[in-house]
């Protein structure tokens, strides 16, 4: 059995950006909605559309 050790790196201390913001999130959601149609990677696109959609805010 191999062992493996945790890999750490040294990061920069200015504040890191998060990966989307809700704006850039709702945009993601849309284009893959956009995307969706009835081949496999539409189906994919909207059934991960409809997951990371359930996961956002309500909108204000």
């Amino acid at each position: 059995m191999t062992t493996f050790e945790p890999v750490t790196g040294d990061y920069a201390d200015e504040e890191r950006l998060p990966l989307l913001n809700l704006s850039e999130a709702r945009q993601a959601v849309v284009l893959l909605l956009h995307l969706a149609d009835d081949t496999v990677e539409g189906q994919e696109a909207e059934r991960l559309a409809r997951d990371l959609g359930a996961r956002l805010p309500a909108p204000e």
